[in-house]
C-alpha cells in the first residue's frame, strides 16, 4: 500500500472509519526533518498491509492541524478505531516509528 494524502474531505472515511491502524504524519514541504522520515514512511506503507500510512500537510490543512493540536512537526500520530493511541514528535528512525504502532 502507498502513503495516502489526507485532507478534510477524506479524513473521516480514510482515518476515522479505517479498518486498520492508521499512522498519521503531520508535515510540511519546507520541513527538513519531515523530508528525512518520508522514505521510512514509504517503506512502512509498502511492507505492512495492516498499517495505513497517511500524510497531512499542515500548510494545506490547518484545520486538521488545529484539531490535533499540532505545534511542531513532524508529528506522528497513531490511531486505532478512530482514537489516538500513541504519538511522537520529531524525526526518528524506521524501527522507532514501528514501535509506536500497537
Amino acid at each position: 500500500m502507498s502513503v495516502l494524502h489526507i485532507n478534510m474531505n477524506n479524513f473521516e472515511a480514510e482515518v476515522l472509519n479505517a479498518d486498520k491502524v492508521v499512522l498519521l504524519d503531520f508535515f510540511a514541504q519546507w520541513c527538513g526533518p519531515c523530508k528525512m522520515i518520508a522514505p521510512s514512511l514509504e517503506e512502512i506503507a509498502a511492507e505492512n498491509e495492516h498499517i495505513k500510512v497517511c500524510k497531512i500537510d499542515v500548510d494545506e490543512d490547518p484545520e486538521l492541524a488545529r484539531q490535533f493540536k499540532v505545534t511542531s512537526i513532524p508529528l506522528l500520530v497513531v490511531m486505532k478505531d478512530g482514537k489516538v493511541v500513541n504519538q511522537a514528535l520529531g524525526a526518528r528512525p524506521k524501527d522507532a516509528i514501528l514501535k509506536l504502532i500497537p
